[in-house]
């Protein structure tokens, strides 16, 4: 798969369909960084009216993954990923448009030089950041990433 905004976004609604009906759409993807954006609509809003958590954090989760894939495929080795742990913090409540970003596409990389060397299973911590549209952090998650070379 080409990483590009549309050929991500296609892959959601046929790979990942709940983040696609969810609302969430990849917006920008480089080697280093990775934005998904989300609006609060009825799909996606919880009791409170604003965005269901869980909705925040596929969006979050999405960021890292497709950073985590992009690099993946760009070693042309057979690499799992599967995410081990997540922790989330809420901050403010999210409603309008959220934008949540992951800025560690270099780190990502390394990791994966690192496990294409050593040949032995890695872990590593990414971050998403979501922030409103007055650029107020809404919610952070924090993603254990498992990368193993396939056999």
């Amino acid at each position: 798969m080409k990483y590009t905004v549309s050929s991500i976004n296609i892959f959601l609604f046929f790979k990942l369909p709940s983040v696609w009906w969810s609302g969430i759409r990849v917006k920008k993807i480089s080697l280093k960084r990775c934005r998904a954006n989300v609006r609060l609509g009825w799909f996606n809003k919880n009791p409170f009216k604003s965005l269901f958590w869980a909705v925040q954090g596929m969006a979050a989760e999405l960021t890292t993954g497709m950073l985590i894939m992009q690099s993946i495929t760009t070693s042309k080795k057979n690499i799992s990923m599967l995410v081990l742990n997540n922790k989330g913090n809420f901050s403010k409540k999210a409603k309008g448009l959220i934008s949540f970003n992951c800025c560690q596409g270099e780190m990502i990389n390394e990791t994966i030089n690192r496990l294409l060397k050593s040949k032995k299973p890695q872990t590593l911590w990414v971050k998403s950041v979501g922030k409103d549209e007055s650029g107020d952090i809404v919610s952070s998650f924090d993603f254990e990433w498992t990368l193993m070379l396939k056999k």
